[in-house]
């Protein structure tokens, strides 16, 4: 059996604007690009990720759908197919206080061009709405540093609250929890 032949676990979204699909070999390319900019990765770590790093990133979030039954997904412009980013659900076990464990972590990450359209909170939503469908409702918490108003802009609009503040890896960090309407 070819890899291209293996059922992806991870299921097919759609948005108005947008398609999210399960990560494939043939997105390395992309993906690679994306994790390498140094521009995308100015509120991530400051420092830009290697092609062996990013590899080991997309064999991580295929693993998530694998072991988890969630995961990230890649996301498209469903007008042109342009690779825009990725974002999706995870339990990346951080090293951090308070810790995270037990509830899935939202994330976004969004190609230069993409940014500032509204991409990351189209996306992040389908994601959440995905999340309370197929797990009932759930509380996810997301990570975004200080400086990316960007990123705070997207968490709230997504229903995000602030519930800590913190560090992670050097850097600080604002923890944010959303809770699904039905556990409120």
């Amino acid at each position: 059996m070819s890899a291209s032949e293996i059922e992806h676990p991870a299921p097919a979204l759609d948005t108005d604007r947008l398609s999210l699909r399960g990560h494939a070999l043939s997105d390395y390319e992309d993906c690679a690009a994306l994790w390498s900019d140094p521009e995308v990765m100015r509120y991530l770590g400051a420092r830009t990720f290697t092609r062996e790093e990013s590899w080991a990133r997309l064999l991580r979030y295929v693993g998530h759908w694998r072991l988890l039954h969630y995961g990230f997904w890649t996301v498209r412009e469903k007008a042109n197919g342009r690779f825009v980013g990725e974002v999706g659900l995870a339990d990346f076990h951080r090293d951090i206080q308070p810790s995270l464990d037990g509830a899935p972590e939202i994330g976004w990450v969004l190609a230069p061009f993409a940014q500032g359209k509204g991409f990351a909170t189209e996306a992040a939503q389908a994601a959440l709405a995905w999340a309370e469908k197929h797990f009932g409702p759930v509380r996810t918490v997301c990570i975004v540093s200080p400086e990316n108003t960007a990123s705070l802009g997207v968490a709230e609009k997504c229903g995000y609250s602030e519930f800590a503040r913190s560090t992670y890896k050097n850097s600080p960090v604002i923890l944010f929890e959303r809770t699904a309407p039905d556990l409120r």
